[in-house]
């Protein structure tokens, strides 16, 4: 029995993607910017993707940008921010536990003279409301926050931005990864209160190589992104287009989330419950994260070891972060947990393919490979 559990690295893309990118492959293949028959078919499928990924959002079609993932959507819309209003100020507040896509875009403008302020979370990897009021004043440009974190799934209370501008009488534009979140839960920047979001197409059972970033009618931004002028200027290059049509398709296939959400969160409980017998195993994820991120500790076993266990019995997890190779968890510690428990620290992250049966296997071979290990 194989089974992935890897799906906040990546998804397997589903059938309707497959089906619909290869007609923009072998026969569909024009460039959606050329002034002739082929390429009015190309901007046909681009605008009806974009339409697609717009009604997922709940937004119009015209303040839907196409990029070729998370990354690049965060990386935009950081530097992009921060370029159009550093003569308004020159403060930023993001959080400790962003993702690098955020975080290190961070680093530089700091090495650029902006005042960077990393709102630090609590032992249930959440920042606290009144920290963010604190923080903003009117100096303040930009803020960027993640929905759900990408390690162990706790969701930021990103609403609070807007209410926390609000009050400091600021102007800043409001940005947020919403990643992980996107598919998972209801995810409507409008009710968030952001200018700005990111989401990714291989997060969500489409391809990788494209993505999409929000940003709210009437806010400008001055993308770092350079060429023909596509997309109208935000993220300019020619359109991936069998990769946008894959976007595009997957996000049609979103289910209920009132009646997933309830559903993964069931089957999350019953393996927390399972594994939590097992000696010496910690659960790091807090109990209101995400149920579609499960982040626990083996103690005494370094996380490559359980991880390389389980791969060889065909279960595919995760030992962190896959941006983070190598590095002991910037998330981890920022909950100050102790070394012991962020150096032998699994991530296991659901999708909605995901079946209970699969998660039996993966305790029982938990419990079973901590055992093995530890007599060696």
């Amino acid at each position: 029995m194989e089974c992935y559990f890897d799906n906040s690295a990546t998804t397997k893309v589903c059938n309707l993607a497959v089906k619909e990118m290869y007609p923009l492959l072998a026969e569909n293949y024009g460039n959606p910017a050329s002034l002739h028959k082929k390429g009015d078919e190309a901007k046909a499928a681009l605008d009806l993707a974009r339409a697609n990924v717009a009604r997922a959002l709940s937004c119009n079609s015209d303040e839907v940008y196409f990029t070729s993932g998370g990354t690049e959507s965060n990386n935009i819309a950081v530097f992009g921010a921060a370029e159009a209003l550093k003569r308004r100020g020159n403060r930023i507040i993001t959080t400790a536990i962003e993702h690098p896509s955020v975080s290190e875009p961070m680093e530089r403008l700091e090495k650029q003279g902006f005042e960077v302020v990393r709102i630090p979370v609590g032992t249930d990897g959440k920042i606290k409301e009144s920290d963010l009021f604190r923080e903003v004043n009117r100096n303040t440009i930009l803020i960027s926050i993640m929905l759900v974190n990408n390690e162990i799934g706790s969701i930021q209370p990103v609403r609070t931005a807007r209410t926390a501008v609000k009050r400091a009488g600021s102007s800043a534009l409001i940005h947020c990864d919403a990643v992980q979140a996107f598919g998972k839960l209801f995810v409507i920047p409008a009710e968030l209160g952001v200018d700005m979001m990111s989401v990714s197409s291989h997060k969500v059972h489409g391809p990788k190589g494209a993505g999409a970033l929000y940003i709210r009618k009437g806010v400008r931004i001055v993308s770092p992104v350079c060429g023909g002028g596509q997309e109208e200027s935000i993220r300019s290059g020619t359109s991936p287009m069998p990769a946008i049509v894959g976007l595009g398709a997957a996000v049609t296939e979103f289910k209920r989330f009132d009646s997933t959400i309830a559903k993964m969160s069931i089957m999350r409980d019953n393996f927390v419950k399972e594994i939590s017998q097992i000696p010496s195993i910690y659960i790091n994820s807090p109990p209101d994260a995400l149920p579609y991120i499960i982040n626990f500790s083996v103690e005494g076993i370094p996380s490559e070891v359980m991880r390389n266990e389980l791969s060889s019995r065909g279960i595919y997890v995760s030992s962190g972060s896959a941006c983070s190779k190598g590095h002991r968890s910037k998330v981890l510690t920022s909950m100050r947990l102790p070394n012991s428990r962020i150096d032998s620290a699994i991530r296991v992250s659901l999708s909605r393919y995901t079946t209970e049966e699969e998660l039996k296997f993966l305790a029982e071979n938990i419990f079973d490979a901590r055992n093995k290990i530890r007599h060696k």
